[in-house]
């Protein structure tokens, strides 16, 4: 008996499958005061796979949080990412196999519509930093630590988010290179901060939906991740609260956040009763 063919049997087939980062979904949420447990429930019970791993072309996600104390390490205060400083207490990481972007923000736009006419999506919360990022590759601090496809299985103890907006869009290639090939690596050396991963926005589809607001300085704007074997905070003194200087020292642009996050424990509440 022959195996009936369907779009499922002939998609895998055809088109890029290369064992490497294109694009990153990068979100920063805030749950509104009084459902921080209810959002992270439904974030872990039913976001985090229906709503991303369980899409085609996403190989790889992880949740962080950032407690009362993380919130308070963070600068500047006048930042233009945000605008209450504490804003944004979880924070997710998706990486997208490259050049399957556009298959998957199909899939994924498809998707959000479905689950929010089905009442599967939590509405009490506000996304404060996201977007669909493109990938401009890593600086790792030696040859020993995992490269970045495995960033988000490897068990990290804490991830930082650095934004620099560079004030010429046209000077965003230079400063990047300049991160990525000679601050970086010579800032993690010595130190428990074992990698970083570049990326840009991209704007978000027309038919998005519309609790995700436009992203804005899409031209503008570097995204830097930074993966630390240890607690970020081992390492904050000496590594990031430096960085503010440094980078705008370079006269190109603006450190705009620096904040760390430690991982969620799936499927626990661990964290939610320290987030205020």
């Amino acid at each position: 008996m022959a195996t009936k063919e369907t779009p499922y049997s002939v998609l895998p087939g055809v088109g890029p499958y290369e064992v490497a980062i294109g694009t990153g979904l990068i979100t920063m949420v805030e749950p509104h005061e009084g459902f921080d447990r209810a959002y992270n429930r439904w974030y872990e019970d039913d976001h985090f796979i229906s709503g991303a791993l369980a899409m085609p072309w996403m190989f790889a996600g992880r949740r962080f949080v950032a407690t009362k104390e993380l919130q308070a390490l963070r600068f500047p205060h006048d930042s233009a990412v945000l605008e209450k400083i504490d804003d944004g207490k979880y924070f997710s990481l998706y990486w997208i196999t490259k050049d399957r972007h556009e298959d998957h923000e199909r899939w994924s736009v498809s998707t959000n519509k479905r689950l929010f006419g089905d009442g599967r999506i939590h509405v009490e919360r506000s996304h404060v930093f996201t977007a669909f990022q493109d990938y401009h590759g890593a600086a790792y601090r030696d040859g020993s630590v995992p490269r970045d496809i495995h960033t988000l299985n490897y068990p990290y103890g804490g991830v930082v988010l650095q934004v620099v907006d560079i004030d010429d869009p046209a000077q965003r290639p230079t400063m990047l290179n300049w991160l990525k090939d000679e601050y970086a690596p010579t800032v993690m050396l010595g130190t428990e901060v074992e990698s970083c991963l570049f990326f840009s926005p991209r704007p978000l589809p027309d038919d998005k939906m519309d609790y995700a607001p436009e992203v804005p300085a899409v031209d503008h704007r570097i995204t830097m991740i930074w993966l630390t074997s240890g607690d970020p905070r081992e390492n904050w003194q000496d590594v990031f609260i430096p960085s503010q200087e440094a980078i705008n020292a370079q006269g190109k642009g603006r450190v705009e956040l620096v904040a760390p996050f430690i991982p969620t424990f799936p499927g626990t509440d661990r964290y939610v009763d320290q987030l205020r």
